[in-house]
């Protein structure tokens, strides 16, 4: 059996008080589409293996550098592919 609250209290302290009639919505939007940033949350064990957001960058476009040159090695002539037929 659950017990029912009597009456939600405000637990919130004096000083987090917050005047929503100051508040400006959208306030920092421009400068986010101007920066272009993008935010990517990363799963723990993944997280571990780097300090900062500086060695994941490092580490990306080390493995985007690595791609590009591995594509260029095994991309097909313009040649197109023969057609098996049956034995």
């Amino acid at each position: 059996m659950r017990r029912k609250r009597s009456v939600e209290r405000d637990e919130l302290r004096p000083e987090y008080t917050f005047d929503y009639s100051t508040a400006v919505r959208g306030k920092y939007y421009q400068r986010l589409l101007k920066e272009g940033a993008n935010v990517v949350v990363l799963e723990p064990d993944v997280a571990k293996a780097f300090r900062d957001s500086t060695a994941v960058n490092e580490a990306l476009r080390s493995l985007l550098k690595i791609a590009q040159s591995s594509r260029r090695l095994t991309t097909r002539s313009g040649r197109p592919a023969r057609k098996r037929t049956a034995a």
